[in-house]
């Protein structure tokens, strides 16, 4: 879809440039134009023309830049999230399995880097296994927006033909990624929790729940390159350090325009918890909607801080605002894989297990012996929580002050 100014038609009445809420729209001339990379093809300033010298238009594939040879696409490409100048472990991740499929198509694995101040970071990149890092270093890169970082990540595929970008799927990822896809007019798998290649066709086969979890489907991206992923946090291994291992920084810089952003950051808040990171944790304690009331969440808190893990929620508990979102686990939460997960009153429905379901350990306390949540724990205790976890939590402050 386009948008698109009828000459003929437009007197330069600027009323479309009171009624667009992007500053897209241009009159010069007492004609009017529209900057495609601001407008949003809200059509707000279709209603507003008197004229009808606005219209929406289709595109036809012939209109637009897609790559004409797939071959000159090489390389495998990390987008390395960072928060205040440390890189995520989401990041190590993805350099993990990035190293796998570089490896299968006989290419360099690149690490992307944007912020301030990143160029130990760069070579903490190139430790983890990364061949290359392209390195963008700006003071208004250091936190991320959406603008600047999306036109930035889209003119360094566009300069240097990557054949894969993969980005974690965090709220930063998927806020980026998806930008990104269309700018560049590539294909983009969300959530993926395995990655492949066929060798043959030289394809990164991308595989994702389906169906709320229920099936799993695996996405090819044939015709268009880069192909484009974002990856759920805690389901690949981070890849190992070596201190030895030397590669190449590439740094990059580009006009004062890339760095431009129609919003302004005022501050950053950080969520305080007593518990620790949930998608960090060794050990995360769970509540779902058997725990009845929000005040019952203490009794989770209080195991949790004690075994020093982590407080997780059924999406049952966080939609009747028992917990913030931030401790939802699950499909539309987040993705985690402790070493002991313990879910207390959560039945388990296939939206909750398809985010934990990889925990090493699971420990499934419920009163109902047929609970779903059951079929995946290594060891379950049918009975009243109300009961279990008292006894559970003094048990573990006896053992743990020995």
């Amino acid at each position: 879809m386009s948008i698109k100014i009828i000459n003929e038609k437009c007197t330069g009445c600027k009323l479309c440039i009171n009624s667009c809420p992007f500053s897209a729209i241009d009159v010069k001339n007492k004609k009017a134009s529209i900057d495609l990379d601001k407008c949003t093809f809200c059509g707000a300033c279709i209603e507003a023309c008197k004229f009808d010298a606005i219209v929406l238009t289709k595109i036809s594939p012939s209109e637009i830049d897609f790559p004409k040879k797939l071959e000159e696409h090489k390389d495998v490409w990390i987008f390395c999230e960072q928060k205040n100048g440390v890189v995520q472990s989401v990041a190590y991740e993805l350099l993990g399995k990035g190293r796998e499929l570089a490896d299968t198509l006989g290419v360099d694995l690149c690490g992307v880097l944007l912020g301030e101040n990143m160029k130990q970071s760069a070579q903490d990149i190139i430790h983890r296994g990364a061949n290359k890092v392209y390195l963008v270093d700006s003071p208004k890169l250091k936190h991320y927006q959406d603008e600047p970082y999306s036109k930035v990540l889209s003119k360094l595929i566009k300069k240097y033909k990557p054949e894969i970008v993969l980005c974690g799927a965090t709220s930063i990822g998927r806020s980026l990624i998806s930008r990104v896809a269309i700018a560049i007019h590539a294909g983009l798998t969300a959530d993926c929790t395995g990655l492949d290649i066929d060798k043959k066709e030289r394809l990164l086969l991308q595989t994702r729940p389906a169906f709320g979890g229920n099936i799993m489907a695996t996405i090819i991206c044939p015709n268009h390159r880069p192909q484009m992923s974002t990856v759920r946090h805690k389901v690949m291994k981070e890849a190992e350090i070596d201190n030895h291992r030397r590669g190449k920084i590439i740094e990059d810089s580009f006009d004062e325009d890339t760095y431009f952003s129609r919003t302004k950051l005022l501050d950053i808040v950080e969520e305080i918890e007593e518990t620790v990171n949930l998608t960090e944790a060794d050990i995360i304690v769970s509540g779902g909607r058997g725990l009845q009331k929000p005040e019952n969440f203490k009794m989770i808190e209080e195991l949790a801080k004690i075994l020093g893990g982590a407080v997780g929620a059924s999406r049952a508990a966080v939609d009747s605002e028992w917990k913030t979102y931030s401790h939802q686990v699950g499909q539309t939460g987040k993705t985690v894989c402790p070493k002991i997960y313990i879910a207390c009153g959560i039945s388990g429905q296939i939206q909750h297990l398809v985010g934990m379901q990889s925990s090493k350990i699971i420990v499934a306390i419920n009163k109902d012996p047929h609970a779903p949540i059951f079929s995946v724990a290594t060891y379950g205790i049918v009975g009243d929580l109300f009961e279990i976890l008292p006894e559970l939590t003094k048990k573990f402050k006896e053992v743990l002050k020995k």
